[in-house]
């Protein structure tokens, strides 16, 4: 790109405003060391290329392709520019070459994706577009660009592939089983996927409180004057350390099929990253170099991810994580603190001048057992 920010192509990127930009960065510089691990790994797999080049020819990846150049508008220069600009400026500052091609979809669900084996696709609705401003959607924009970068598009189509095949074969109890396993795990992995883009967003746009509002936007609509940034982020932190070990069962069954992190816990994880060492070492301009992926380690990615894992478990208010985190460390009375964490699931002790039975006869506990179960659904 030419210093008065016009490519030798005639295609204008030129920001808004000023923002750093990110020359040959690699897509480990801001992926989340989960997120990270895996994505090394499958690099450097022999072959892995051509398994998915033969995966491509079994999605449904050209008729998706199809629908939306059919039945979606195509962002371009002449259909929904501001977009298109957005799009040329993510792709400028995280140093793109290709861009993707976007699509705007009828859909009053606020909801993007990137997907595509061959070549990404980014896809936005039109829920989304009336919902967000202008800095909001540039972080969008950049988290889809993320997307594409790391290469998230290959791994969500095959989730996206399991996920009916799942439901095809849920007659075979043995099949459904692997499948369904293969899929939970896909999707812990792209939850992290998630939080890394969110991080790409944030590279591109380069406005926190403008990622933040968009993630409180998703959450409670187009109601910004009745929302507070400060107060969102405190709900993440109830929500992490607030009530008992029941509780922190229905957050994993609550949080397992979902393929997003919820809006509180991204806003709060992306604040988090904003101000550690290593963001402000990457906006310095010391970052990896996608030059350099190749040699990247295996075994330090996974070294990484395991520590994560650990910190966050370490770190963590949530009473399950802390039980185990003093166990870890030696902590008695195990039966007891489970005990008393699980108080919730049973009814009041009975009274001594109660008759034997009468806390089976009256059936207190079946109330709090039913409505536990039917919140884990």
């Amino acid at each position: 790109m030419s210093d008065d920010g016009r490519e030798q192509t005639g295609h204008e990127r030129v920001p808004s405003r000023h923002r750093r930009r990110f020359p040959g960065i690699s897509s480990r510089a801001y992926e989340h060391p989960a997120d990270r691990s895996a994505l090394v790994a499958l690099r450097k797999l022999s072959g892995f290329d051509t398994v998915f080049k033969v995966l491509s020819g079994l999605l449904p990846e050209r008729s998706l392709r199809l629908l939306f150049l059919s039945d979606s508008v195509r962002v371009s220069e002449r259909q929904f520019a501001h977009l298109h600009d957005m799009l040329l400026d993510a792709c400028y500052i995280l140093d793109l070459e290709k861009v993707p091609p976007m699509y705007v979809t009828q859909d009053p669900q606020p909801n993007a994706m990137c997907i595509g084996l061959d070549e990404p696709v980014i896809v936005v609705t039109t829920g989304l577009v009336e919902l967000l401003d202008e800095e909001e959607m540039r972080a969008v924009v950049g988290h889809e660009v993320g997307h594409a970068l790391s290469g998230h598009a290959v791994y969500r189509t095959i989730l996206l592939f399991l996920t009916t095949l799942a439901l095809k074969v849920a007659w075979v109890p043995l099949g459904n089983i692997a499948i369904m396993a293969l899929v939970t795990a896909l999707r812990e992995w792209f939850r992290k996927s998630e939080l890394s883009a969110d991080r790409a967003g944030l590279l591109v746009g380069q406005d926190l409180r403008a990622s933040m509002r968009g993630l409180m936007k998703m959450a409670g609509g187009n109601h910004l004057h009745e929302m507070n940034v400060d107060a969102f982020l405190e709900q993440a932190e109830e929500y992490e350390a607030g009530g008992d070990l029941r509780d922190s069962v229905l957050k994993i069954l609550n949080v397992l099929p979902r393929s997003h992190p919820f809006a509180t816990i991204r806003a709060a994880e992306l604040k988090k990253w904003a101000g550690s060492r290593d963001h402000q070492r990457l906006m310095d301009g010391h970052y990896p170099r996608r030059s350099e992926d190749k040699d990247a380690s295996v075994s330090d990615s996974f070294r990484e991810s395991a520590a994560s894992y650990a910190s966050d478990v370490k770190t963590s208010k949530d009473p399950l994580m802390k039980l185990v985190t003093d166990l870890a460390g030696g902590a008695g009375d195990f039966g007891g603190r489970v005990r008393r964490g699980f108080d919730g699931f049973r009814g009041p002790a009975p009274s001594k001048d109660a008759p034997r039975g009468a806390s089976e006869q009256d059936g207190p506990q079946d109330g709090p057992r039913d409505a536990s179960e039917q919140d884990g659904e």
